[in-house]
């Protein structure tokens, strides 16, 4: 389980922002794509909250599947909690607890209040403007819909991954594809997304009590 937890952490390390500036004379990014991104980066940030569920396909560079995962995630302010099988994330905006069922373990560390640090909600936002070079693709197929397909190449070329795809359906990313150098690539798709949903701060925040005999692990 910790595998694919570091699998769904990567795919949000792809997208966060850093406080880097795109360096001159590296290239310039599509007009048209910016405006498609800064669209979802607009309609997301009109949210009080979200809850998305989301699966995650990991395939190698073969193209056979190496493993898939399903969950939920909300989003309220800079609170997140991310729920998949045998695991679940929680995090109150200040401190991050990582609770693994197998072991009956919670770790405990502080939010990275940096703009290095990892959360959900960058994938929504505007994390495209400093750390990639950017353009529209034009209309692709996804299943049954028609979505406006956006490819993201990182600045920094020490990155492991060289390219990221991002699928736009009615202003909110559907899908995200990223490829590792290595060939590996990671699917990240979203199934359904309620907006304003009501989440109580309560669901934040880790409550030993309610996981009998859990070993706790504080690193703050």
């Amino acid at each position: 389980m910790k595998k694919f937890y570091s699998f769904l952490m990567l795919v949000f390390a792809a997208i966060a922002t850093v406080n880097a500036q795109v360096p001159k004379g590296i290239g310039t990014s599509d007009p048209e794509g910016k405006k498609v991104l800064d669209a979802v980066s607009a309609k997301f940030k009109t949210y009080k909250s979200v809850q998305a569920k989301f699966s995650l396909k990991v395939e190698n560079a073969s193209g056979k599947s190496v493993g898939s995962k399903t969950g939920t995630v909300y989003m309220k302010g800079s609170k997140y909690r991310i729920s998949v099988t045998g695991q679940e994330i929680f995090s109150d905006g200040s401190n991050v607890w990582t609770y693994d069922k197998a072991s009956n373990e919670v770790t405990i560390t502080k939010l990275d209040a940096s703009a290095n640090s990892i959360t959900p909600q960058k994938l929504f936002t505007n994390f495209y403007d400093k750390d990639f070079l950017y353009k529209l693709n034009g209309n692709v197929k996804v299943g049954a819909k028609t979505m406006k397909e956006v490819e993201l190449t990182p600045v920094d070329k020490t990155k492991a991954f060289h390219k990221v795809l991002l699928y736009v359906d009615n202003n909110s990313i559907n899908t995200t594809k990223i490829f590792e150098k290595t060939g590996n690539r990671y699917t990240y798709s979203t199934s359904s997304l309620t907006p304003n949903a009501t989440i109580a701060d309560a669901m934040f925040v880790f409550d030993a009590k309610a996981y009998p005999g859990v070993d706790v692990v504080d690193l703050r």
